[in-house]
């Protein structure tokens, strides 16, 4: 057993290191495989040397695995929900589509929002009368609000500029769609939510929250490499949202 923890231990520190170094990321979320990483690999030291059983009591081993069982049972519970988003595209038709914002660099938008709007521009060729909102506001280390950048890039792929709504206050996905939600009828309008795919179950049912009547997830890709981090980070996404009443 302290072999595999050990092992374990190593890929994640190793899956840091990729994505501090060779990896673009938009966030610090990443660390939390190198906490995992040494976690695993002091546990393991633990068990090798005998330690986990001659320094600590029956009772706390017992409670300690007990929670990591129902932790580890409640992260593949939640993502059986996640993955239920992957492949949603929405009907045809909709009157509107929200893109949610994701970070905005110097050169342009993130891979991750190049990937929801790149979704976003097949979408509305193909809907010609359908609209869409840009949602994101500006952070600190942003040039531009998300909004502005997700128009610009929109008009250059061809979308004309008079179908497309700009929300550029909010700052995390229940404000994208709350925000959105003023620029529409979320009562009576067909809505698709356009994220990439580890984001839409927790996206749609966001809006369901926060009154969309018909909405529909469009799942746009995320990027292989990272796809385990992003997963991770929509697991407690989930279970904040959950927990502060959000979904």
């Amino acid at each position: 057993m302290h072999l595999i923890l050990f092992l374990l231990g190593i890929i994640s520190i190793c899956y840091f290191l990729c994505i501090a170094f060779f990896v673009g990321h938009g966030t610090n979320f990443f660390f939390i495989w190198l906490l995992i990483g040494i976690g695993l690999i002091t546990f393991a030291a633990l068990l090798r040397k005998g330690s986990w059983t001659a320094h600590f009591p029956l009772w706390l081993r017992r409670t300690f695995t007990a929670l990591v069982c129902i932790g580890f049972a409640l992260f593949l519970f939640v993502q059986g929900f996640i993955l239920s988003g992957f492949f949603q595209k929405g009907p045809e038709g909709l009157d509107y589509v929200v893109v949610l914002g994701a970070q905005m660099k110097t050169s342009g938008p993130s891979k991750a929002l190049k990937y929801r709007l790149d979704e976003a521009v097949r979408y509305l060729e193909a809907n010609p009368d359908t609209k869409v909102i840009v949602s994101g506001g500006q952070g600190p280390d942003e040039p531009i609000s998300e909004a502005q950048g997700m128009y610009d890039y929109l008009v250059n792929a061809g979308i004309a500029p008079d179908r497309i709504l700009l929300e550029d206050q909010s700052k995390n996905t229940f404000q994208n769609l709350t925000f959105s939600a003023e620029y529409l009828d979320p009562s009576n309008d067909l809505v698709g939510v356009v994220s990439n795919n580890f984001h839409i179950f927790r996206a749609t049912k966001i809006a369901q929250k926060a009154g969309y009547q018909n909405v529909y997830g469009i799942a746009a890709k995320g990027e292989p490499f990272l796809q385990c981090n992003n997963m991770m980070r929509e697991f407690l996404g989930v279970v904040k949202d959950f927990l502060v009443g959000n979904i």
